[in-house]
């Protein structure tokens, strides 16, 4: 039994100190601009972009094949943002800023065909066939997939209720 703990003790010790070779030896040094750009982007890896998440956009904005404003969860402040660490200027005229949104079924036309609980990246549709679905607030990104999957529009957008959980003071207004 003894000789059985040590030699897997051993063992252990051995691969230990050879990964951690390995590790420090075939390091590969990654972009620094690109992690700055993803810790600037909202993190809620929704697609939207058309990106595999929030780190395959900042690789392709840190690269100059996708623009600043390719990002609609974060509006016109992080496109601004980005703008601004990337030197570049960009007209965000054009943009869009609907603010967060959430995902809302109707119950009275949902028909549980469950087609948007396999898009929702973040499995915030809940149900099952047949039955009425739901959205879990806290989970949905506001990626707005679901919407554009459903056969009865049962899915709509709307703009994230001011609760006591998720109000913000308003910023005063410029004199």
């Amino acid at each position: 039994m003894l000789a059985a703990v040590i030699s897997l003790s051993l063992l252990g010790a051995g691969l230990g100190l050879a990964l951690g070779f390995a590790s420090r030896q075939f390091a590969v040094e990654g972009n620094p601009l690109m992690d700055e750009l993803v810790a600037m982007m909202p993190g809620s890896n929704c697609g939207q972009c058309g990106f595999p998440g929030c780190t395959g956009a900042a690789a392709a904005i840190a690269e100059g094949t996708a623009p600043p404003t390719c990002c609609p969860p974060g509006g016109k402040a992080l496109a601004a943002a980005l703008a601004d660490r990337l030197g570049i200027a960009i007209d965000l005229s054009a943009l869009e800023d609907r603010g967060p949104q959430l995902a809302v079924v109707a119950e009275e036309v949902c028909i549980g065909c469950c087609r948007c609980i396999k898009v929702c990246p973040t499995d915030a549709i809940v149900g099952a066939a047949k039955q009425i679905h739901n959205v879990l607030r806290e989970a949905c990104t506001g990626c707005g997939s679901c919407v554009e999957r459903c056969p009865t529009e049962a899915l709509v957008m709307r703009p994230v209720p001011a609760t006591l959980q998720h109000w913000v003071w308003p910023k005063p207004a410029a004199a």
